[in-house]
């Protein structure tokens, strides 16, 4: 307080005291002391809010000046935290699961190879038979009796070679006889021609008997041999799956028309077919392992081997056909069912493994942040395959990179990061 305001002051005071003695000598002098009063305490107190007011208002405006500029001091130093997480190689192998299906190692379509009627059916569908087995017999009467008359045909052939061997021996007896004298003169040169010449025709006619019973004994075997198919067999060690004919069906026997009897199928051993697409076929070969699973025997799985390549991809699937070889002992497996293989392929292309998390999508295409001294790298990736939560890239990046997982838009190249825990791994 200045000494102006000290003399203001007093000089209020004093005129105060003069007027309140005066009005002690007035009564109406009083009251209009006491409102002249309470009107200077009521502006005293108004302009003490008002000083406050402004005060306040000036404080506040400063600390939050102070804050906008510690807050924009803050952000220009912050680093931002990202979980991370490293790039791992892909494993030597591919395993892939494909649909397959089942098939008999081996099966047959048995036909009629002679005409006649069933005389005796031996097996039926189901029946499981070993090689050589009857499975049905054909009564041929008709080949029987072609098989009677060409035997009989072959005795008489056989008894006209007797007698033209008989005869050359006597020829040859006769010309022995008569060349001697023929040379000394005493048989005349025309009876030693007919000799000599006839003995000729003999072993002609020895030849041409000869020929005659190997072609009737042809003959005759080719008819026994018809005779035989009269006996249906089993070709292999196998179960039947088909029976098209009865005791007393008439069957043809017929190259090309003869009647279908029975399908026979091999099955201690099952084939499995399955189409291997193109990005997996150029690591097949015989000898990969390979695991099949049936939806209908979920507690089993039959392991096998890869025992045959197509080694020529389809044109219009792009798929090879690759066969595999399932040991079935117990015949849990039938031909012709659904399955699922799968295949444990070699890879022959090396590639990486990336959260599908890090990836990024933008004009630029595929990229992934590495980092690489705490600050962020953008680098373009290709993928080869997508495995849900994981891709597998083949270039951009290597074994033992560190990439930021779901990183936002506003991360670019050469940002600062800090890494914090690593992402468990999936």
């Amino acid at each position: 307080m200045n000494d102006l305001e000290f003399h203001f002051r007093n000089h209020v005071i004093n005129r105060d005291r003069h007027d309140e003695r005066a009005d002690d000598r007035k009564p109406e002098a009083y009251g209009r002391q006491r409102r002249r009063w309470g009107g200077r305490v009521f502006a005293l107190g108004g302009f003490v809010v008002l000083a406050c007011g402004l005060s306040l208002g000036a404080w506040g405006s400063y600390s939050r000046e102070q804050e906008v500029m510690a807050t924009a001091e803050q952000a220009r130093e912050f680093v931002p935290g990202f979980s991370i997480a490293t790039i791992e190689a892909s494993p030597g192998t591919v395993s892939v699961t494909l649909p397959g299906t089942t098939a008999a190692f081996a099966a047959a379509n048995i036909y009629a190879r002679a005409t006649g009627y069933i005389a005796k059916r031996n097996v039926d569908i189901g029946d499981r038979v070993k090689a050589g087995n009857l499975l049905a017999a054909l009564a041929v009467p008709e080949l029987d009796h072609q098989i009677a008359q060409n035997e009989a045909t072959l005795d008489q052939l056989k008894s006209a070679l007797q007698e033209a061997r008989v005869n050359r021996d006597l020829a040859q007896v006769t010309w022995d006889r008569d060349s001697p004298l023929v040379q000394k003169g005493w048989i005349t040169p025309q009876q030693g021609d007919t000799d000599r010449l006839n003995l000729q025709s003999r072993v002609a006619a020895v030849a041409v008997a000869d020929a005659n019973v190997s072609a009737q004994e042809n003959l005759l075997k080719e008819l026994r041999q018809n005779r035989d198919y009269a006996s249906v067999v089993a070709p292999f060690d196998g179960v039947i799956t088909q029976r098209n004919v009865d005791v007393g069906s008439l069957v043809q026997g017929n190259a090309a028309s003869g009647t279908f009897m029975f399908e026979i199928m091999q099955d201690n051993v099952i084939r499995v077919w399955v189409y291997v697409p193109q990005d997996s076929a150029f690591g097949m070969a015989p000898g990969i392992d390979a695991v099949i699973h049936v939806p209908e025997l979920p507690d089993r799985e039959f392991s096998g081997k890869v025992t045959r390549i197509a080694d020529a991809l389809q044109s219009g699937t792009r798929t090879l056909l690759t066969e595999i070889d399932i040991p079935n002992p117990d015949g849990a497996l039938a031909a012709g069912i659904y399955c699922t293989v799968e295949l444990h392929i070699p890879r022959k292309v090396p590639s990486l493994l990336v959260p599908a998390d890090a990836i990024i999508f933008n004009r630029e295409g595929m990229q992934v942040a590495v980092v690489n001294n705490g600050k962020a790298e953008l680098r373009k990736v290709k993928v080869k395959r997508d495995f849900g939560t994981r891709v597998e890239v083949d270039s951009g990046i290597k074994a033992g990179d560190q990439v930021v997982l779901n990183p936002p838009v506003t991360l670019v190249d050469g940002s600062e990061v800090r890494a914090m825990a690593e992402a468990p791994r999936t």
